[in-house]
């Protein structure tokens, strides 16, 4: 599916295309996976990235990727043996 949008000549006129188009998916695949309308994986895939990067992205917009309160994660390493 194809969605169009207008923006105003003076904000395209300084990135290319494929850079703007890139930036609205990342963006929107980011706002879906906020609002837990996605998920990870799905998210990287809209966005056109590997789960690697997409996380990445997420860090960088401060979006936590685990959803795992400490007391979680305290008590499931607490019963980890490394192998």
């Amino acid at each position: 599916m194809q969605i169009a949008i207008d923006l105003p000549n003076d904000f395209v006129a300084f990135q290319a295309m494929p850079q703007i188009q890139q930036e609205v998916r990342t963006s929107y695949a980011v706002w879906l996976y906020q609002r837990a309308r996605v998920t990870l994986v799905k998210a990287a895939e809209l966005a056109g990235m590997d789960l690697y990067d997409f996380m990445s992205v997420c860090k960088d917009n401060q979006i936590p990727v685990i959803d795992i309160s400490r007391e979680e994660l305290q008590a499931e390493l607490s019963g980890f043996t490394p192998q």
